[in-house]
């Protein structure tokens, strides 16, 4: 399968990190990042990114697992960035984002790199649903699981925070400050050109998003939901329940950061955000929308039935922020995934100086706390 773009250059990955492809066997040539590959026969760490992201996410937490005797695999998931093979035009085939197909795509990939099972698959974000699909069909291949930022609370549309539940988009849009809820609005036709074409560049939208969803703004401070109705969720921050006639680029223009406060960021210095924008300058948004459509999507989620009543039962654990909404923006999905949806959830962590890119704001405790959990 070519290549239609090459690795990434060594100079914006850290010392030890490779850039490559492989064929995964299930229509992708993946892009992907890896460290301690050798010697071969070291346990694998696989990690999943979740949405605007890419392998490059955890080039912070990469080394230290390999410096720690593991051999770490990142890819760029379907959709995103230099993985090529599937569909991101809005009318093609989206329903290859279904959960159950991207398990493939990871299992594939293993395949492809000779690995017959790993230490732990860790997702964040959208990578995290994926990440507990993996772990809850294929418990042979993945021995443990870490999610990231988004509790898992089983089977879509059984769990209490069910979308599907009552139409609580009619009835956002018609509060007294008309809502929409970002999930629905990332389905639609238009979302990917208000991002990809949107006034201010794909640099500073990426910039003011990673911002708004970050410890750095200071009004990230969660709590708990009461129940899944539009009153409730208008409380959340508006990159998660938008004012009805803005798009996600406006919605975020408004927490924009200074000049001063960009310098500041260690955590994404501009350097570091120019590997995320030039890609999504290239490839737009469409391939990480997709996923939202499946998750959206009647269909797909009937694809899912036949696991209802399964529970994740390999070893888990679950790391977010202190100020990432993300753990509360479905209520009732945390306390569901501690006491139903996995069976052996070794611990919570929570962690201060981080909102909801974990791995990228707090790197060194992430990486602290994956490998007691993998020892």
């Amino acid at each position: 399968m070519a290549d239609s773009h090459p690795p990434l250059d060594p100079a914006v990955l850290p010392p030890g990190v490779r850039s490559r492809f492989v064929d995964n066997g299930n229509g992708l040539c993946m892009h992907l990042l890896e460290a301690g590959h050798e010697p071969a026969g070291r346990a694998c760490v696989l990690l999943l990114h979740g949405f605007p992201e890419l392998a490059y996410s955890w080039r912070g937490v990469m080394p230290a697992l390999a410096a720690a005797g593991y051999h770490v695999v990142a890819p760029d998931q379907r959709g995103y960035g230099r993985t090529t093979g599937g569909d991101a035009n809005y009318d093609g085939d989206w329903r290859a984002c279904r959960f159950l197909n991207l398990v493939q795509d990871a299992v594939g990939l293993l395949r492809a790199l000779g690995v017959p099972r790993v230490r732990a698959v860790v997702g964040h974000d959208f990578g995290s649903p994926v990440s507990a699909w993996c772990a809850l069909t294929r418990p042979e291949i993945f021995g443990s699981v870490v999610l990231m930022s988004a509790p898992f609370a089983g089977l879509p549309g059984l769990g209490p925070a069910s979308a599907q539940a009552f139409d609580v988009h009619a009835a956002l849009a018609a509060l007294p400050r008309p809502r929409k809820h970002y999930q629905r609005y990332y389905t639609t036709r238009e979302a990917n050109d208000d991002m990809w074409r949107c006034a201010q560049g794909v640099h500073d939208f990426l910039r003011a998003y990673y911002h708004h969803k970050s410890a750095d703004w200071a009004h990230n401070k969660p709590f708990r939901l009461a129940a899944w109705s539009a009153e409730e969720l208008a409380r959340l921050p508006t990159y998660y329940v938008m004012d009805l006639h803005e798009t996600m680029a406006q919605t975020v223009a408004h927490e924009m950061p200074s000049a001063e406060a960009i310098a500041a960021c260690r955590w994404l210095p501009e350097h570091e955000l120019r590997v995320y924008s030039a890609e999504y300058e290239r490839t737009g948004f469409q391939g990480g929308l997709q996923w939202y459509r499946c998750a959206a999507d009647a269909a797909c989620g009937a694809e899912l039935q036949p696991h209802g009543g399964r529970t994740i039962d390999v070893p888990s654990m679950f790391i977010a922020g202190r100020c990432d909404w993300g753990v509360h923006q479905n209520p009732g999905a945390f306390d569901a995934m501690r006491t139903r949806a996995c069976t052996n959830l070794r611990a919570v962590h929570l962690l201060d100086g981080a909102g909801h890119w974990v791995q990228q704001e707090q790197p060194a405790a992430v990486s602290r706390l994956l490998l007691e959990f993998m020892s």
